[in-house]
């Protein structure tokens, strides 16, 4: 409730509503750095009744009042041509239309954005103009007469910079001013600029835009500066010069600057795997009481888990941690330590360790495309898309897809052609998401620990591929089954802008909090199954067999002789080759045996084989695989905690070290181009309509993955890089 004061002057009680604004503005407009700046931390994706694309929403606290921001897509007319502006149109116009509608509109270039901001008036709904990118407008020589700007809209127009702040106390008070939710919606009828046109409205509408512009405006936006750096920056050839050498630039970053804070993670994970380790008791305890301590703390952190990700607490959840908790209340002391150290703590640290990588590169993503760069690099990439089939739209989804498959194919929406749009889905899941990233980095720390250049090198060849065999399987599907010309692509280019850090920061915090969510549940179960796996069934030193059994024997004919310390060192290598047969004679072991036939010719061993098949469920989940199967051998040598030097100490049976140069990149190779992602599967199978093109989908991506593995193998090996 909100006190007020009638006529009267006597305090009443008016209902608390929460207010309902629509972010409406063209692209390029700062429209979405706006929002992630008014809603910080609390921004959502919903999807509302009716409408077929996700929304960002979010939630803006402005003296006492809850505002709820909702970011709808950029367009340019309301007038329902594009999916984005049916969308828009369907959202302002339909039953859970806005209580307001901020009308988001650039500084630089007022003109363009009054097209827009016209057709938005005619609606009558309540109206705020926010004019962003106001310093920038200054900075440029260009002046804005709000009064008389807001006289032609017939709306407050409030000067804002998402950069610095300005003018976002005015905009909260003019939203709350603009719109009382207690009492009925009144809108001032807005004189529509074409109301009296007999002829075209589109180009009445452009001659009130000119008009009013010319009145409101003082100064032009010129540099010459910046006209020669679209010349280079767009040159058929310098264009895509430069944004390899940015590419390059910023993964080089990567490798040079997440060194510390991955030995942090790697140390803080080797801390809490030891003192939750030393929580145990030494000796077994009383079944009862082990059920009684581990039963509330085990469904403790089923509980917070859920609630981390966001997933609704109900009956099945709380099933599960009952089920789990009885699971573990009747396994010994040892497993359990064994199950919360080596299985749930190194999988999880496995994955968390490659974290600042991820943030790195989406925090220097944000600010190129902040920039405005990332138009540049659309319109470079453009001639190569459309030369091989693919939508000049599809540009967008493909960025998507860059951090998320799943996005990328329901940003494809907008692509109005079928079989652009199917064109465009089928290959999405090749280019890189943030669950490959922990892959490439274990593979190029593997090749190139104390090299960043040479690791950014790997890093760039590995989003290259996946970018290079994207446009090669749409140039093949453009000649088979979807034969066609794309459609061009209409793209206004931004003017270059100072990046905003806070943004960038925001971003950073979203995309590392929505992998560590998704990611988070599914690292959980899949370390849980995987170490049950590769620890059952057991194994002890009598049921060992044939040279293991031989080298057992051996080792204890001499311990007669020996002193304490030499006896220990034996004990110690007796418990590894117990712990290696274990491992072999495990369920996990016999899978990664049986598929040997298959990924041999790659240079995979079988606990690689392991990793591989669990991946085919999600892809971050191969690092905490590959940490859980090699860690059960404890093979690394003392102080030797993280992923990688574990990895570099294996070897084969004869020997020879199983992670060479020629096994490296055949696994990079594979990961860069095989389907691995059950969801990505059933949200291709929703947007096409069809599971034959899911199966399409997944098939040939396995055979383009084992095939490029196989040649670079194979071929690595001939030139003696499996040494």
């Amino acid at each position: 409730m909100n006190i007020d004061d009638d006529s009267t002057g006597r305090a009443v009680s008016l209902p608390r509503k929460q207010i309902r604004v629509a972010l409406v503005g063209n692209p390029n407009t700062g429209k979405t750095t706006l929002f992630n700046l008014l809603t910080g931390l609390r921004a959502r994706t919903a999807n509302y009744p009716g409408i077929t694309v996700d929304l960002r929403q979010g939630t803006w606290s402005v003296s006492g009042r809850d505002i709820e921001l909702i970011d709808l897509p950029g367009l340019y007319s309301l007038d329902a041509v594009s999916p984005e502006e049916a969308v828009v149109e369907e959202f302002l116009s339909g039953e859970r239309r806005p209580d307001l509608v901020a009308v988001v509109m650039d500084a630089t270039n007022v003109e363009r954005n009054l097209f827009l901001a016209s057709e938005v008036r005619e609606l009558n709904l309540p109206t705020v103009i926010v004019l962003t990118l106001s310093d920038a407008a200054r900075s440029r020589g260009v002046s804005v007469d709000t009064a008389e700007l807001g006289k032609a809209l017939q709306s407050p127009v409030i000067a804002v910079s998402a950069k610095t702040g300005e003018g976002i106390d005015e905009l909260g008070a003019a939203l709350l001013e603009s719109v009382n939710p207690s009492l009925p919606i009144m809108a001032a009828e807005f004189d529509s600029c074409v109301a009296d046109c007999t002829g075209c409205t589109f180009a009445a509408r452009y001659d009130w835009a000119e008009q009013t512009a010319g009145t409101a405006i003082s100064g032009e936006a010129t540099d010459d500066r910046i006209s020669t750096i679209d010349r280079i920056l767009t040159h058929r050839i310098a264009g895509p010069a430069v944004f390899l050498t940015l590419m390059l630039g910023v993964f080089f970053l990567i490798f040079s600057l997440a060194g510390i804070p991955m030995d942090l993670v790697d140390a803080g994970f080797g801390r809490i795997g030891e003192f939750i380790g030393n929580l145990f008791p030494e000796s077994p305890v009383n079944r009862a009481v082990w059920f009684a301590v581990i039963a509330p703390l085990s469904m403790l952190v089923f509980a917070l888990g859920y609630r981390l990700a966001e997933v609704e607490w109900s009956r099945m959840s709380g099933a599960i941690a009952i089920a789990v908790s009885i699971l573990v209340a009747t396994l010994q002391v040892d497993d359990v330590r064994s199950l919360v150290v080596d299985g749930m703590v190194a999988g999880i640290g496995g994955v968390v360790i490659f974290l600042p990588q991820i943030c790195i590169l989406f925090f220097a993503i944000t600010l190129l495309e902040d920039s405005g760069y990332m138009a540049r690099a659309a319109f470079v990439m453009e001639r190569f898309m459309r030369f091989v089939g693919l939508p000049g739209k599809a540009f967008v989804p493909m960025l998507s897809a860059h951090a998320c498959a799943i996005p990328g194919i329901m940003a494809a929406r907008t692509i109005d052609s079928r079989r652009d749009r199917l064109v465009t889905i089928l290959i999405l899941p090749l280019l890189t998401c943030s669950a490959r990233l922990p892959v490439y980095s274990m593979v190029a720390a593997l090749l190139f620990a104390d090299s960043p250049t040479m690791a950014a090198v790997v890093f760039t060849g590995a989003y290259l591929l996946g970018i290079f065999a994207a446009l090669f399987a749409a140039w093949v599907l453009r000649l088979t089954i979807l034969k066609g010309e794309s459609q061009p692509l209409v793209l206004e280019l931004p003017p270059f802008r100072r990046p905003g850090l806070r943004n960038a920061l925001l971003v950073v915090w979203d995309r590392a909090r929505v992998f560590l969510q998704n990611a988070g549940s599914a690292i959980v179960m899949f370390s849980v199954i995987l170490w049950a796996m590769a620890h059952y069934p057991t194994l002890d030193e009598a049921d060992l067999t044939g040279s293991a059994a031989e080298q057992v024997a051996a080792l204890r004919a001499e311990t007669t002789e020996l002193t304490e310390d030499q006896t220990e060192a034996v004990e110690a290598e007796v418990g590894g080759i117990v712990a290696r047969q274990q491992l072999a004679n495990s369920f996990a072991g016999r899978l990664g045996k049986a598929v040997a036939p298959i990924f041999d010719p790659l240079g995979f061993d079988w606990k690689i084989n392991v990793g591989v098949i669990s991946s085919f469920a999600a892809r971050e989940v191969v690092v905490s695989t590959m940490a859980i199967v090699y860690g059960a051998d404890e093979e690394a040598e003392e102080g030797d905690t993280s992923l990688v030097q574990t990895l570099r100490n294996q070897t084969h049976d004869n020997g020879r070290p199983v992670f060479t140069t020629a096994t490296c990149l055949s696994l990079l190779v594979f990961f860069v181009l095989a389907m691995q992602c059950l969801p990505t599967q059933a949200v291709t199978k929703r947007e096409t309509g069809s599971w034959n093109w899911a199966i399409l989908q997944l098939v040939y991506m396995s055979l383009m993955a084992w095939g490029a593995a196989f040649v670079v193998y194979q071929v690595s090996a001939a030139y003696g890089l499996n040494a």
